[in-house]
């Protein structure tokens, strides 16, 4: 442990951060997971419904810098490329 005070906040900080962090990129796994599952299930337009959900939660992950913006964009694309591939 730091002997700083300065130093001891800093570590706190990126605890929390650390925490916070974690928990967002979960959200984001559970979301591209739940699109997966709809478009295993075949139902193109339930498929559509949980991708428009997912897509908010991409892009909020990759506003708050947790996620490249590309990354994000990454997903996107393909998960929106395995819809419309859907029969």
């Amino acid at each position: 442990m730091a002997n700083i005070a300065s130093a001891r906040k800093r570590a706190r900080q990126a605890e929390k951060r650390r925490q916070r962090n974690a928990a967002l990129r979960s959200e984001l796994r559970s979301a591209v997971r739940n699109v997966r599952k709809a478009i295993a299930a075949g139902n193109k337009s339930a498929a559509r419904t949980v991708f428009q959900r997912a897509a908010g939660v991409i892009d909020s992950i990759a506003d708050k810098n947790i996620i490249h913006k590309n990354t994000a964009a990454r997903h996107k694309s393909r998960l929106s490329g395995l819809i419309k591939a859907m029969a």
